[in-house]
């Protein structure tokens, strides 16, 4: 039995959403009534006075950071592991992104760490990663700045949902982002959103999105440079019949995340996901698993803030033999007809970002070793015990 990696949850509400936009819209395609709802939608459940959709979470990310005014020579506090657009966001505005080691057991970014760089004086910001729907603790890192203003931005792309303390993520900065690609807890085929209670960001973005356009004036009027952001009727009204359908979404697919906790606990070399005692709810999007047989060699490097030069061979061959584990799992799981990938590859160990920066091995050994080791299973939203149960058969026989 072929078994996908993701996979979106559609159903006849979805199909006649989108039907209606073809057949009863009147030949509206774009910023119409379904924009307007989707949008509802998020001022609803996130409690922000403003959303704003757009055609994906990078566009979203972008706008944010033109919006809060980063520019040339700034640098920006982020995470080296997360999907590449958080990384990319700064350099969108000419700004550098300044990287973080992360916390082994969340992947997020390491708080004593995030907090430090961002008390460097050419940092004005920091863009906050829920990595894989886990909550960062933004409040932890806000405590570290010693009444250092700086604009936080928070990339909640994973983490629909999510709850730290009673409060959603995508709330708990100046401004947080969503996304919708089909493989997120909800989906719009491509898409973003904005959420936020400040109405300088709002207003920009609203504008920003749509050429520049004047919120009020005429419909050439433009008041600044804008780009093509749009989010289109059919993706918004697929939108408004997922977030009519989140609580459902988001339950199954915290019941399949329990039961690979159930099928996988206690199986030799590998970690599963940390859950936080402060996360309220965790919006699963992805089921990674990591690489733990080699954790006590790590242990020797995990200190580390840099690899010493004496010491980056023996670190070199302790990720090469944790990626070739890896790689021989991945195979085996592919080999039978599962879908698996390796998330993440270290944004800093990227072609782009080692020509640009120069960065090597052992420059964040946290984020080195965790992205030699993880890997994402199948996980849906409809996915059954049937196959969860294939899936794990196969990840248990392989280290036993």
């Amino acid at each position: 039995m072929s078994i996908p990696l993701s996979g979106p949850d559609i159903t006849r509400k979805e199909i006649a959403y989108v039907n209606s936009v073809l057949t009863k819209s009147g030949g509206i395609l774009s910023i119409g009534p379904w924009l307007e709802k989707f949008e509802d939608a998020f001022r609803t459940f996130t409690g922000r006075k403003y959303a704003v959709a757009v055609n994906s979470g990078t566009s979203a990310l972008f706008l944010l950071a033109n919006a809060v005014g980063w520019k040339d020579g700034d640098r920006i506090v982020t995470s080296p592991y997360s999907f590449i657009a958080s990384a990319n966001t700064p350099l969108f505005v000419g700004a550098v992104p300044k990287f973080v080691d992360i916390d082994l057991k969340t992947y997020n970014m390491d708080i004593e760490k995030a907090g430090r760089a961002a008390l460097s004086e050419d940092v004005k910001g920091i863009i906050a990663v829920d990595v894989f729907g886990h909550p960062l603790n933004i409040s932890a890192i806000k405590r570290k700045l010693k009444g250092k203003p700086i604009t936080i931005i928070e990339d909640s792309c994973e983490a629909l949902g999510s709850e730290f303390n009673g409060r959603k993520c995508g709330t708990l900065a100046l401004a947080g982002t969503y996304a919708f690609y089909p493989n997120k807890q909800i989906t719009t085929g491509e898409g973003g959103i904005i959420v936020t209670d400040n109405k300088k960001i709002y207003e920009y973005c609203i504008s920003a999105r749509s050429q520049g356009r004047a919120i009020t004036g005429l419909w050439l009027e433009h008041e600044r440079l804008g780009y093509n952001f749009r989010m289109s009727e059919l993706n918004a009204a697929l939108g408004v019949a997922q977030m009519e359908r989140l609580d459902e979404i988001l339950e199954k697919r915290n019941r399949a995340a329990g039961r690979y906790y159930e099928l996988l606990r206690g199986t030799r070399g590998i970690t599963l996901p940390h859950i936080s005692p402060d996360v309220n709810f965790m919006s699963w999007f992805v089921f990674v698993v990591r690489i733990s047989k080699y954790d006590n060699e790590f242990a020797e490097f995990k200190e580390y803030d840099i690899i010493p030069n004496n010491k980056r061979n023996k670190f070199g061959k302790l990720l090469r033999k944790t990626n070739n584990l890896r790689s021989s799992l991945l195979n085996e799981l592919l080999n039978k007809g599962i879908g698996c990938k390796p998330y993440f590859t270290p944004i800093h160990l990227q072609k782009f970002y080692k020509r640009m920066f120069g960065y090597k091995i052992g420059d964040f050994p946290v984020t080195e070793y965790v992205g030699s080791g993880t890997l994402a299973i199948p996980f849906f939203t409809n996915i059954t015990l049937k196959q969860q149960k294939q899936v794990a058969k196969i990840i248990r026989d392989f280290f036993n």
